[in-house]
């Protein structure tokens, strides 16, 4: 009995050694990254609504444009060879979405404001990516890392995703 209480004590330690070391961990974007970034026209639940359904389309399309790169100077030649596909993609969701504010494509430096993430602050600047802006592109926007593919936030708004240790479990079953 008394092996099976050290034994527990020393779980213990370790997993509140391992919880405080992923608490710490934090996700860091590369300097050579390509991100991706859709603004809304504004921020009325319509226009948002707009904003998730290009996001989608977009980003599954480049996803697998983008699957099999190894490198920056990769990734950006394919986004470009396939630009007129992507405007193609994003003028076919807003037609279906009857959405007739126009929109514009830029791939290049662009701008990205400040964010916070995970206690993680990202700052502002401008930086290489494709940016959508929808209409006056005065609302809330979406972006994510696309090389390498480090896509932030679709994690954060997802409630179907949960985490779960083992040795959290088994303490909890003898405590």
């Amino acid at each position: 009995m008394k092996r099976v209480g050290i034994l527990l004590l020393f779980i213990s330690i370790f997993y509140i050694m391992v919880g405080n070391a992923v608490e710490e961990f934090d996700i860091r974007i590369p300097d050579e990254a390509l991100r991706i970034r859709i603004v809304a026209n504004s921020n009325t639940e319509y226009d948002q609504r707009i904003k998730r359904s290009v996001r989608d389309s977009v980003q599954a399309s480049v996803a697998d444009l983008l699957k099999d790169v190894s490198s920056l100077k990769e990734a950006k030649e394919i986004l470009n060879q396939n630009l007129s596909k992507i405007d193609n993609l994003v003028s076919n969701t807003l037609k279906k979405e009857n959405y007739e504010l126009g929109y514009t494509i830029r791939l290049g430096y662009n701008y990205f404001p400040q964010k916070e993430y995970k206690g993680v602050l990202y700052e502002d600047g401008l930086y290489e990516s494709l940016l959508i802006t929808l209409g006056e592109g005065s609302g809330d926007n979406w972006w994510c890392v696309l090389f390498p593919p480090l896509c932030l936030l679709e994690a954060e708004e997802s409630d179907e995703i949960e985490y779960k240790s083992y040795v959290k479990e088994l303490i909890g079953k003898y405590f």
